[in-house]
């Protein structure tokens, strides 16, 4: 059991990794994608924003769809449609087969990210103790090791389908191999079990605004932070080019760690760093007279939103033990909703009033999460014993069929 357990931890590490490389690839060569299809600056946000919509419709599809199919299988088969669908991206020449590939990466995705939480999820209760936050400390590795890659591509001048072709060679078999070893969790037994019904949408709703917030300050890093600091604060070309990738490796870091924080100090006092720590972040953002300051508040920004996403998703399976698949699927759609309104708010906010007040928005929704950090209340309090306890995992559920 012991490795049956370690091998599905590491599979779906990998997946993570897998999804976080290969998200990077996509985001981060967006000017070359839109260069080579000839998409105008008007069209573009939409075909962004048709992205993230079309992944809400995969996330709700897979709530109804691991009711008959176990999402380890789920999984299995979207991770590679999503590095196919990026392949299309690369290969293609005409506007259609850049909507059609995006289309297919978005519906893939949607499915990809809500099966790929439920198995973290499941697989921490079998655990009996947080690992959560590791397996999106792998989702940042990929991330780092993914926008690499797309700078080695964009410096010397490779084609999409070159830079994306060796990645999917890899990334594909190795993915589809290691998704024989995924496990799903055992069904609810005794108290779970007698708990198990409905999602209540007025429960989960503290947790779906916690995610909105947390995915509107990332959004906000991802697609402001190069401008902010050459417009704003006055850097370089070459300087503006770095808050993004420092922030992503204290994401690593933050989550690399952080699971040891929530075994030591609990979920909601983890939860309730991050948040202030983030504010902070955003704050020295806002007030920062040089660019080097700008920098450290991007630091305090990826150590502290970093916490908050895994966590969301882990107290939405405490929430609804017996129905963690739906709640974790339904959890999943605010993801997109926040990174959809992260974006435009800043941007509305920056041209009608100026960036450093606009950086102040996200910093009180990041804040306004304290006062919802008592819905992350740890699972071993709800037995009132202080004791965290191991289950055993269903293999018989398990995307091999053993």
């Amino acid at each position: 059991m012991t490795d049956v357990l370690r091998r599905g931890r590491a599979s779906l590490a990998f997946s993570f990794f897998a999804q976080g490389a290969t998200f990077a690839l996509l985001v981060t060569r967006i000017p070359a994608i839109q260069d080579r299809y000839g998409v105008s600056d008007a069209l573009l946000p939409a075909f962004l924003a048709a992205v993230p919509i079309l992944a809400g419709v995969g996330s709700v599809t897979t709530e109804h769809l691991v009711k008959r199919i176990p999402p380890s299988r789920l999984l299995r088969w979207s991770q590679p449609v999503v590095l196919l669908a990026l392949l299309g991206v690369g290969a293609g020449d005409q506007l259609v087969e850049l909507a059609v590939a995006l289309g297919a990466f978005g519906l893939a995705v949607g499915a990809l990210d809500a099966s790929m939480n439920m198995l973290g999820v499941s697989l921490q209760r079998t655990y009996g103790r947080s690992i959560m936050l590791g397996f999106h400390a792998a989702y940042s590795l990929g991330g780092i090791v993914g926008a690499s890659f797309a700078w080695a591509g964009a410096h010397w001048h490779l084609s999409l389908l070159v830079s994306y072709l060796p990645f999917v060679l890899v990334l594909l078999p190795a993915a589809f191999v290691g998704s024989r070893w995924y496990v799903d969790g055992s069904a609810p037994e005794g108290e779970e079990a007698a708990e198990a019904g409905p999602v209540v949408f007025k429960l989960l709703l503290p947790l779906c605004l916690v995610m909105t917030f947390a995915y509107i300050g990332d959004s906000t890093v991802s697609n402001w932070s190069a401008k902010y600091l050459q417009d704003v604060l006055g850097s370089s070309e070459q300087l503006a080019t770095v808050p993004y990738n420092v922030y992503m490796v204290m994401t690593l870091v933050g989550r690399a760690v952080g699971d040891f924080g929530v075994r030591r100090f609990g979920a909601v006092a983890v939860v309730r760093l991050g948040a202030v720590v983030a504010a902070l972040g955003f704050a020295v953002v806002a007030v920062a007279p040089g660019a080097w300051v700008g920098m450290l508040g991007f630091t305090l920004l990826g150590l502290g939103l970093c916490v908050i996403v895994p966590q969301t998703f882990a107290a939405a399976g405490r929430l609804f033990p017996g129905a963690s698949d739906t709640a974790i699927a339904r959890l999943n759609i605010f993801n997109y909703v926040g990174f959809l309104i992260g974006s435009p708010l800043v941007g509305a906010l920056g041209d009608a009033w100026n960036y450093r007040g606009a950086m102040l928005v996200p910093m009180v929704l990041v804040l306004v999460t304290l006062g919802y950090a008592r819905s992350f209340i740890p699972e071993p309090d709800r037995y009132g014993d202080g004791h965290e306890r191991p289950r055993t995992a269903d293999v018989g559920r398990g995307s091999n069929g053993l």
